[in-house]
């Protein structure tokens, strides 16, 4: 391992250098067509089917602008607390590109449409016990377009290193993108990792709050290019900084700071100089590799875009806009957890598993806020996770939930039944109260046949049922077993407790 791939230990790290970040988040749109031509921008189409002169670059053909994609970068600006721009125009960044018909990108430079914000970034105190505020300023959310989309065949990496032939499907390229820019993000410590992520995750979910964005990481619709440099303690001159692109996941995100914040401090340990340069992140092994030199902007020879016109909203149109946010984020869970009585830590698992919107749906559908987070942030979290799939993709609609929280409710099924229905639901088979009469489940409502089997069981089981007796009250799980048993799963387990302790206590 070469000096500029080696580690130190992560505390090590921090003892003698403060970190700082830079966080570059790219955001595609759903904007239905391209950010300057009419083609489709839906995710996994054939490729090169949703491709034109315009965004393939051919000599003649002229862009304009979409105006859904403007509303949409100055709904996030005043989201993120920004400026404006009252006048604004887009720029051409020259450099060769492998997936860009044209060579260059349409992007904005030192003219973007949102400037000056900032984001409240929200994450539990050092000791645990509560919630802190970090604010991470916003230098500008610029308009541009995405590149294309590399594949790269015969190698053992997908990388271009090694790969025997490179594929490219254009079908990305011209899709709306806003990317948000941090100013250094100083301050935060042996926290700066947790920091990184719980910002993009705060930045995910207000983007899906505003409607901009399906937010999939894992498609690619947000990423995250995140720089690093460190600086002595003590000492106030930024050091050189690496980029890590492209990484998608905030796990990622965390993984990937923390990894460049030991590999810096082993460089600069070593008495070498850090390479100004992009690195890439590989999740498999946790660890960034050299991609190429990093550019400054001024490599990038920005000139201003002679095909399309400035864009210049007037302050009119832009409070109109103000007037379309949503409540912010943090605002609406702080508001939820109240209204649903959740503790700090069921609201985190809440949160965790992405369930906020499929909760507030089924609890709207007549489930309790207690059934809702019990069956989403258990067996359906659980199954997707297993099944390698998002939540919201499960199969499994707020509807179904709260149907199949209702006849847990009214005493028909218990939780056993309700999972034998759940499987029903994602087999296909209907909805619950179909799943249930089709497979004939339902609790025993005969309390005779319930009191024959507690005597039965009880009988059976002298042993345990003296204990019961004798107070040890823990032992009635071992008779309610059995009555369960004995009524072929079909009975009310509280009930057969209360039958149990009413004959021996």
């Amino acid at each position: 391992m070469s000096v500029l791939d080696a580690v130190v230990d992560y505390d090590d790290a921090i003892a003698r250098y403060d970190p700082v970040m830079g966080l570059e988040v790219h955001v595609e749109l759903n904007t239905e067509t391209k950010m300057f031509c009419g083609c489709a921008t839906g995710f996994g189409a054939e490729p090169n089917s949703q491709v034109c002169p315009v965004c393939l670059g051919l000599p003649g053909a002229l862009p304009v602008v979409n105006a859904a994609a403007v509303k949409s970068a100055i709904r996030i600006g005043l989201a993120l607390n920004c400026s404006i721009a009252p006048w604004c125009r887009f720029a051409r960044k020259n450099y060769f590109y492998p997936d860009m018909t044209k060579n260059f990108q349409t992007s904005q430079y030192d003219e973007p449409i949102a400037f000056d914000g900032y984001l409240d970034v929200e994450i539990p105190t050092a000791n645990g016990d509560g919630t802190e505020i970090f604010r991470v300023e916003i230098e500008r959310a610029h308009m541009e377009e995405d590149s294309g989309k590399s594949l790269h065949v015969g190698g053992s990496t997908g990388r271009i290193q090694g790969a025997e032939y490179s594929l490219v499907d254009y079908n990305r390229a011209g899709v709306p993108l806003i990317e948000i820019v941090t100013r250094p993000v100083r301050g935060a410590g042996e926290r700066a990792p947790e920091v990184a992520k719980a910002y993009v995750a705060a930045l995910r979910d207000l983007l899906k709050a505003l409607g901009v964005s399906d937010v999939r990481m894992e498609q690619g619709s947000v990423r995250c290019d995140a720089n690093v440099s460190l600086m002595p303690r003590g000492e106030d001159e930024l050091g050189t900084r690496t980029e890590t692109k492209n990484v998608n996941s905030l796990r990622s995100i965390e993984r990937a700071i923390r990894y460049e914040i030991s590999r810096h401090a082993a460089v600069l340990d070593s008495g070498a100089a850090i390479q100004q340069e992009t690195r890439h992140w590989h999740e498999d092994t946790g660890v960034t590799t050299s991609g190429r030199p990093k550019s400054d902007a001024d490599d990038y020879r920005y000139f201003p875009e002679p095909d399309l016109v400035p864009v210049a909203p007037s302050s009119e149109y832009v409070e109109q806009l103000r007037g379309t946010l949503p409540e912010p984020p943090d605002q609406r869970r702080k508001r939820l957890q109240k209204d649903w009585g959740y503790t700090d830590l069921e609201m985190r698992d809440v949160l965790n598993a992405g369930a906020t919107e499929l909760i507030e749906q089924t609890v709207a559908d007549g489930a309790s806020p207690a059934a809702a987070r019990k069956w989403w942030t258990g067996e359906i979290s659980r199954r997707a996770n297993a099944e390698g799939r998002a939540i919201d993709d499960s199969g499994v609609t707020p509807a179904h939930i709260a149907e199949l929280s209702g006849l847990v409710a009214s005493g028909r099924l218990n939780d056993a039944m309700a999972r034998q229905v759940l499987d029903g639901v994602l087999a296909g088979e209907g909805t619950p109260t179909q799943v249930a009469d089709a497979r004939g489940l339902a609790l025993a409502q005969d309390d005779g046949a319930l009191e024959a089997a507690v005597d039965k069981v009880i009988a059976a089981n002298e042993a345990v049922a003296a204990k019961v007796r004798e107070g040890k009250l823990n032992a009635a799980g071992a008779l309610i077993g059995g009555v369960m048993k004995e009524m072929r799963g079909q009975a009310d387990a509280a009930r057969a407790r209360e039958l149990i302790l009413a004959r021996l206590t």
